[in-house]
């Protein structure tokens, strides 16, 4: 789980640590991600939407892809599909995606890097494995969030964001304990490269076997912490926490999570994402890829997709060219 590290942590700029008339948010709640079936067939865990967090404001879903080891033609991807309606972001820590859509964005992600695609009114897209992935068979792992768009960016225009490792912002714990990838939003006062309709922060935590990372956290968002490695507790309490586990927090100022002394993972590290948002606080109508506030407008989601107005596979992918071809 390489994504983006560096050489001497202590060189980078650190996050304050809260005072003590900070409000520390308690940990409301645990819950354990679901394993399922997605696109042609690849396996994802699953922290929410489920049975016991069902609504995670302002966003729709979180899949974990791997981490797996594909075997020569084992990897597989999601073909052609359409989306209105939300934002989705893929974070690549392991391998490479293939990503083509519609309205001409798309590209390669890597090791670190990030795409953000903002369906909006309707777009195609496919997520694909590189050819030299599924050819060679490799390690691949990988992070899709949903993130809900407000009514009044629902049918906002379409457009892609191609952030690259080298570009997000990377700070330090108040101790040197713990490195911060931030993606996007702002967190103690150290913004990401993502560029969001809703106002939102997403990070991802590296922490050293005893290490603790005690930030701010904006007091208007929801927060949570999802376990992608390792071991560890959440909260100034110390709530257990550990692979697949999702802790939800309740209002306050700042977030606290604790690394066991042991992290028995590829990184030696516990690796966490954090994210949270402004809640929407509206009704959320959802039907397969369409995110949607009522029922008449995924009726009218699907029309216009079967109608051809959502966009058109390029012609170049109908043909069946193998990528890189």
């Amino acid at each position: 789980m390489p994504a983006v590290t560096v050489d001497n942590i202590l060189v980078l700029p650190r996050l304050t640590r809260p005072d003590d008339t900070a409000r520390q948010r308690p940990v409301r709640g645990i819950s354990t991600a679901h394993r399922q079936r997605e696109g042609a067939g690849f396996e994802v865990r699953r922290p929410f939407p489920s049975t016991e967090l069902r609504q995670a404001d302002p966003f729709i879903l979180l899949d974990q892809m791997g981490p797996v080891a594909y075997e020569p033609y084992e990897a597989k991807g999601a073909p052609w599909h359409p989306h209105r309606g939300f934002e989705t972001v893929t974070y690549m820590l392991d391998g490479t995606m293939v990503h083509h859509d519609s309205n001409g964005g798309g590209g390669v992600i890597s090791e670190g890097d990030t795409q953000w695609m903002t369906a909006g009114s309707g777009i195609l897209h496919d997520e694909l494995p590189a050819e030299e992935l599924v050819i060679s068979g490799g390690v691949f792992h990988g992070i899709q969030l949903w993130v809900n768009l407000p009514r009044a960016r629902k049918m906002a225009p379409p457009r892609y964001q191609d952030l690259r490792a080298g570009e997000l912002t990377l700070v330090s714990s108040h101790d040197g304990g713990a490195l911060v990838r931030i993606i996007a939003g702002e967190i103690g006062g150290f913004a990401g490269p993502g560029s969001t309709y809703t106002p939102i922060a997403y990070a991802h935590a590296s922490l050293s076997p005893g290490g603790r990372l005690e930030t701010p956290w904006p007091q208007e968002f929801s927060a949570m912490a999802y376990v992608l490695a390792g071991s560890g507790t959440a909260g100034a309490d110390g709530r257990p926490l550990t692979e697949g586990q999702l802790a939800v927090f309740g209002p306050g100022d700042a977030l606290t999570l604790t690394a066991d002394e042991a992290q028995h993972t590829p990184s030696g590290a516990l690796e966490v994402l954090l994210l949270g948002g402004a809640p929407i606080r509206e009704p959320v109508v959802q039907y397969g890829p369409f995110v949607m506030n009522s029922r008449s407008e995924i009726i009218e989601a699907i029309e216009d997709f079967e109608a051809g107005r959502m966009g058109h596979i390029p012609a170049e992918h109908v043909t069946g060219r193998r990528l890189g071809e």
